[in-house]
C-alpha cells in the first residue's frame, strides 16, 4: 500500500468547491495505487459528489510514502 495526498485543482471559488461550506477539501490516505486512492475519497465524498475526486483535471493524487490502508486525514471546509 502507498500513502497518497489527493487536494483540489485551481481555485476553491470554482466548481465544484464553490461554496467551500460543507465540501471535502483533501485527503491524506492509503492504497494500492492512484486509481483506488480516487475511489476511496470519491466513496467518502461530501458536496462537492465523487466525480470531483476521480476527475484528474479536479483534483490532484500525489503519492508520499508507501505503506497502509486507511484514510489518514479528511479536510473539509
Amino acid at each position: 500500500m502507498k500513502l497518497w495526498l489527493l487536494r483540489p485543482m485551481g481555485s476553491l471559488f470554482s466548481d465544484p468547491w464553490h461554496p467551500w461550506k460543507d465540501k471535502v477539501l483533501g485527503f491524506v490516505l492509503c492504497a494500492a495505487d492512484e486509481e483506488s486512492a480516487r475511489r476511496l475519497a470519491a466513496s467518502d465524498s461530501d458536496d462537492e459528489g465523487p466525480e470531483a475526486w476521480l476527475d484528474s483535471a479536479l483534483s490532484s493524487c500525489t503519492e508520499l510514502v508507501p505503506e497502509c490502508e486507511t484514510i489518514i486525514m479528511r479536510d473539509q471546509g
